[in-house]
């Protein structure tokens, strides 16, 4: 085992004097230091601590999916670090019920003095988002926000070039697109789901048109948004009618990479789809977290704001309740649920096929 040469001092190796001296109040270069800013500081100093670790994992998830060929031993260390990033997002999460034992009137002590900054400003949040797939056509109100305004030149230059650069999403549906699952030898998946999904469809417009607990509005509602559900199954099937949906934002997967993840899904239990099946599972974890995240900050700023703007200039609650739904990235990965069927509908994989996949080799 390796040994350092010259002694380390915990304070030193940690540059404790750095970190600990960090701490600056805008509310004592106006008198006497407002005493719960201090909370507000750290609080933040530690989110930006995290997200620097959180970076540092997503990157080297990327550099491994930026390559024209994966190992499969890679997935290992990848699924290892994503799970490392959602407890942390879990953290972070956590993190909001401390800030939040900061009071409006307390708040208010200091508030005014952070104007023009604000959270929009953290750079190393919005790299976050743009490195896991939320680039600018995919944000809401990005120019009417305009959020690069409120940056410096270099910070600007930072995130355009990020902008550039494949994300975690694009470079996921690159690779879930390459897997070749969808017909081998005599085993027809794709129809076999096919005509499984018109059975299940089949049977919910009989439940509903038999549930006497629905009124005759209620049921034309559900039949509405079972013949919506439908056209999503249709479109599986129908790559034209897939495109549609896909360029109105319907899904967000291009057709090979949406079917390859659908199987994937279908047999997770199969060793081969296993360590894919945990990828997925994993980013729609992290898609989750980051979403309930949202949520919380927004509540939080209601809680302490009101219907004010954000020391920004932004709409304060209202913008960030917004951006809760609308700024997803996995929603396909969520939205899957809705094409899974039941185990006992689903064909078994037959011996050729199995071996195709490389489950065993024959002897």
């Amino acid at each position: 085992m390796k040994r350092n040469k010259t002694p380390v001092y915990y304070g030193d190796y940690l540059q404790l004097d750095k970190i600990l001296g960090a701490q600056k109040m805008q509310s004592a270069n106006y008198g006497d230091p407002a005493h719960d800013e201090m909370l507000f500081v750290i609080v933040h100093q530690v989110y930006e601590l995290w997200f620097k670790q959180i970076l540092h994992e997503l990157n080297a998830v990327i550099t491994v999916f930026n390559q024209d060929e994966i190992p499969d031993n890679a997935l290992i260390e990848v699924v290892h670090r994503l799970h490392r990033i959602i407890q942390i997002q879990q953290l972070l999460n956590d993190q909001i019920s401390v800030m939040e034992t900061l009071t409006p009137q307390q708040f208010l002590a200091f508030r005014d003095y952070l104007v023009p900054a604000s959270g929009f400003q953290s750079i190393q949040f919005k790299r976050l988002e743009i490195s896991l797939g939320l680039k600018r056509e995919f944000r809401i109100d990005f120019d009417k926000q305009s959020f690069y305004n409120r940056l410096t030149a270099e910070d600007r230059q930072i995130l355009e070039e990020l902008e550039s650069k494949p994300s975690l999403f694009e470079l996921v549906e690159k690779w879930l697109a390459r897997m070749p699952l969808m017909e081998q030898d005599e085993f027809a998946f794709w129809q076999h789901f096919k005509n499984a999904s018109d059975d299940c469809l089949e049977s919910d417009k009989n439940i509903i048109e038999n549930n006497e607990t629905l009124s005759d509005k209620e049921k034309r509602q559900e039949l509405k948004d079972l013949e919506s559900t439908r056209q999503s199954f249709a479109a599986l099937f129908d790559k034209n009618a897939y495109r549609k949906l896909n360029e109105d934002g319907t899904f967000r997967l291009n057709h090979e990479a949406m079917m390859a993840m659908l199987f994937i899904k279908q047999y997770p239990e199969e060793p081969i789809f296993n360590l894919p099946f945990q990828l997925i599972t994993a980013l729609t974890e992290i898609d989750e977290k980051l979403t309930i995240w949202r949520y919380r900050h927004a509540m939080m700023v209601q809680r302490m704001l009101g219907t004010k703007i954000g020391t920004g200039g932004s709409s304060g609650h209202q913008y960030l309740k917004k951006t809760t739904d609308s700024n997803r990235i996995f929603v396909d990965f969520f939205n899957a649920a809705s094409f899974l069927l039941p185990k006992d509908m689903l064909p078994p994989l037959p011996e050729q096929v199995k071996d195709y996949f490389g489950f065993y080799k024959k002897k």
